[in-house]
């Protein structure tokens, strides 16, 4: 039985990540070792890091003036990072969800933090709007696709502060104009590559600007000097992440991936919103997350959510299951998923709707 992965982190990867990671596993670019056993300063791996770097910069059309990094700690780590970094007096988040709310719980041990707008007494159910950010904050976080509750962000910002992202969960899903941010960040798990490794793009010019001394493991010029060698980094993430790269661009970049997930999350919304025994539980279309698609029972059928979840498992479709904290369904449809899944899906819910 083929199986659809829905599966919200880690998540599905591309077929050729996948293959080509096994190759390097087995022999590493023929040296006859692993790539899990190689030293991460051989010739070999820092070719490795440096055409990853390259990519991102040629996929995401990065100015020169930024610096990519490859670190561990996943993105709950970058919540305290960013703030050690670049927090010297007030800070200012736009807060869209859990992974929001972290980050500025983190940011609090540095500074204040003013919360510019949060959408959390609607269960966080839409992007907030007609917000405005402090002049003078030090710098201003959003989180731009929230995988918990189907929200995302697809406007770049134009700010007279620094703009720094979360974009963990749909970064290479779109084109962005990083030039608008000061610093970008997120965990690989997603859409990039396995759990491990967490990408930063980060302007130079931003940092050296706080009052405090920073612990050298923490501090971003450590590793912009160390090109990310600084320590030991997650190598075998890399490796997998420099594929998945390649895979975009063979794809024809994020252009083509953008119109592809547009096509995937259309279909599906738009099924949603037909069947009698579903609902989005993100009602305004322009808030709809392309990644996350999230949804439950409609009223009258609520006794049925078990009963999808199993006939949905009986049909190879994966990790559908919502988020323990909100319940319902919920589809992640990332860059690596073929639109057949989501088609596949749309015909169950589409059989099921036929039987009750």
């Amino acid at each position: 039985m083929k199986k659809h992965n829905f599966f919200a982190g880690p998540s599905i990867l591309p077929q050729f990540t996948i293959d080509e990671t096994i190759k390097g596993i087995q022999n590493f670019e023929g040296t006859g070792l692993s790539v899990l056993e190689i030293s991460h300063r051989s010739k070999q791996f820092v070719a490795v890091v440096a055409e990853a770097q390259s990519l991102f910069k040629e996929l995401l059309n990065i100015p020169d003036n930024y610096s990519v990094l490859f670190l561990g700690g996943g993105a709950s780590t970058q919540f305290l990072m960013v703030a050690y970094n670049l927090l010297n007096n007030k800070a200012a988040y736009l807060n869209t969800g859990v992974w929001a709310s972290k980050a500025i719980k983190e940011a609090k041990f540095f500074g204040e933090v003013v919360e510019v707008a949060s959408s959390k007494e609607a269960t966080f159910n839409y992007i907030p709007k007609g917000f405005s950010v402090p002049e003078d904050a030090d710098y201003f976080h959003v989180t731009t696709n929230n995988t918990i509750y189907g929200t995302e962000i697809f406007e770049d910002f134009d700010c007279k502060v620094p703009l720094v992202a979360d974009m963990s969960s749909n970064i290479f899903s779109r084109p962005i104009d990083v030039s608008k941010y000061a610093l970008i960040y997120g965990g690989a798990q997603k859409n990039l590559a396995p759990a491990g490794v967490t990408f930063v793009i980060i302007r130079n010019d931003i940092l050296g600007k706080v009052d405090r001394a920073i612990p050298t493991i923490l501090n971003y010029q450590t590793h912009i000097d160390g090109d990310s060698m600084f320590n030991t980094p997650p190598v075998l993430p890399i490796y997998s992440a420099l594929q998945t790269l390649r895979w975009l661009k063979a794809q024809g970049g994020l252009k083509v991936m953008e119109q592809k997930n547009i096509e995937k999350a259309n279909l599906l919304y738009a099924e949603i919103d037909r069947n009698k025994c579903f609902q989005a539980t993100i009602k305004d279309p322009a808030d709809r997350s392309r990644m996350n698609i999230c949804f439950v029972m409609n009223k009258g059928y609520e006794e049925l959510e078990k009963e999808f979840l199993a006939l949905a498992d009986a049909n190879g479709m994966m990790g559908l299951k919502g988020h323990r904290s909100v319940g319902g369904f919920r589809a992640s449809t990332y860059n690596a998923l073929p639109k057949e899944s989501v088609v596949a899906l749309v015909a169950l819910m589409q059989e099921f709707e036929a039987k009750h």
